[in-house]
């Protein structure tokens, strides 16, 4: 099966789309983009290959088992990676405290940090047996870091070794879980997902074909704030604003206006009917007011970037906040705090802000058009699409709003259908 590839590395994460000759979705990858731009950009190819082969898969497993067997075997699967994960997790944090702490106090480190990697890996398993599990990111360092820092703040409290030497610890050694190669693809670990489930053989038998069907990468398109460390010859790059241009309208034919909030920068797009950029507005300073910065804002809180939408819905009054400057985000977060302020108002005026500088953009760029989409992972944000809403309520009147499931991928899938063009140039 031919197959066009389409990579939009990020400042914050990397995607990638895998389309079929026809232009439907094979699969979708995304990762952090780390400190190793080349090493993202695999990783999110893989995870695109993995979840076409899944998608390969799904006909012959839900005929033979049904729909829930397919998604236990899928859950299964991430289990099994994230359980490889953090055993190499374990192995840098053993290795990086006998050179770091010590020797007084190593072994009372290491009883600690072998403890809260037991709980992780008990935790994990209890996630994929729930049948209630709660949604959680999609990302490795998130999962572990949010468990991480609340099972070693018990264990501090509880009169071991200190949170922040633990805490220390484990900001060295994910960095090096994550720019470390980790062989995370659909051969090495769907044997062991097939054993969890303890499949059907039927089940087994899809899985071998899908394990072994040929996909063929044809062309691909590279494109994001990282796209010149591609693996894309340089006519094969575009720019981040077509990409999200053209993949907004396939998502969303109807669309006008694209709303971008990405890590690193905000872009405000007008298109045509076909897609095609008429007009836009980036911001031309600093990440303020990017996901970058509601990063730092959970990195301040020492929680996940998954929790910060969450926490900013429950206020009941939110926080007067005009500036989003990342350089002094922190100081005006403790400040805030010290004087009494709850977390949630903080949060909630912090989303505002945010999105009143994307409105200043859209304005620029020639306003909020009928149809309106919102890409990019903020977009995922339930407190920012909440501020969004209200604003553009007031600013331009009821306007349709899209917003996908998949929206963080709307520039990988612009750079796709730009892969599949250049060979298929039939195909719109």
């Amino acid at each position: 099966m031919n197959c066009f590839l389409g990579i939009d590395l990020g400042s914050t994460t990397t995607k990638a789309v895998l389309l079929a000759e026809d232009g439907s979705i094979l699969g979708r990858g995304i990762t952090n983009s780390r400190s190793n731009y080349d090493l993202a950009a695999k990783v999110a190819r893989t995870e695109a290959y993995v979840t076409a082969r899944f998608g390969l898969l799904r006909a012959e497993v839900v005929r033979a088992a049904g729909e829930p067997v397919l998604t236990h075997l899928l859950l299964a699967f991430r289990t099994e990676q994230t359980l490889r994960q953090l055993e190499r997790l374990g192995v840098h944090l053993l290795e990086d405290l006998e050179r770091a702490i010590p020797a007084d106090r190593r072994a009372a480190v290491r009883e600690a940090v072998e403890h809260i990697l037991a709980r992780l890996a008990a935790e994990e398993e209890a996630w994929f047996a729930d049948p209630a599990r709660e949604a959680r990111s999609d990302f490795f360092r998130d999962v572990a870091a949010s468990g991480y820092m609340r099972i070693a703040e018990q264990v501090s409290e509880a009169g071991g070794p200190s949170f922040d030497t633990l805490v220390g610890l484990f900001d060295k050694c994910i960095l090096k879980v994550e720019n470390e190669p980790m062989e995370l693809g659909f051969q090495e670990h769907i044997p062991a997902a097939l054993r969890r489930i303890g499949s059907p053989e039927a089940v087994a038998l899809g899985v071998e074909r899908a394990t072994n069907a040929a996909l063929e990468e044809r062309n691909g398109v590279g494109t994001g704030y990282g796209r010149a460390r591609l693996p894309f010859p340089k006519e094969q790059i575009r720019s981040e604003i077509l990409c999200h241009g053209l993949g907004a309208h396939a998502m969303f034919p109807g669309t006008r206006t694209v709303l971008d909030i990405g890590g690193q920068d905000t872009k405000a797009i007008q298109v045509d009917g076909s897609g095609i950029v008429v007009s836009f507005q980036m911001n031309d300073r600093c990440a303020a007011g990017c996901g970058r910065y509601l990063g730092y804002i959970a990195d301040e809180m020492n929680i996940g970037l998954h929790e910060l939408g969450p926490l900013a819905q429950s206020s009941n009054r939110p926080a007067r906040i005009n500036s989003t400057c990342t350089v002094f985000a922190g100081a005006e977060l403790r400040e805030r705090l010290g004087l009494g302020e709850k977390r949630e108002d903080i949060l909630a005026g912090l989303h505002r802000a945010v999105i009143l500088r994307a409105m200043s953009l859209l304005a620029r760029s020639g306003g909020v058009q009928d149809e309106f989409t919102f890409t990019g992972g903020v977009a995922k944000n339930q407190a920012a699409v909440k501020a969004l809403v209200r604003l553009i309520d007031e600013n331009y009147g009821q306007r349709k709003l899209n917003i996908s499931p998949e929206s963080i991928y709307t520039g990988a899938l612009g750079a796709a259908i730009f892969a599949l063009r250049d060979v298929r140039p039939d195909v719109h």
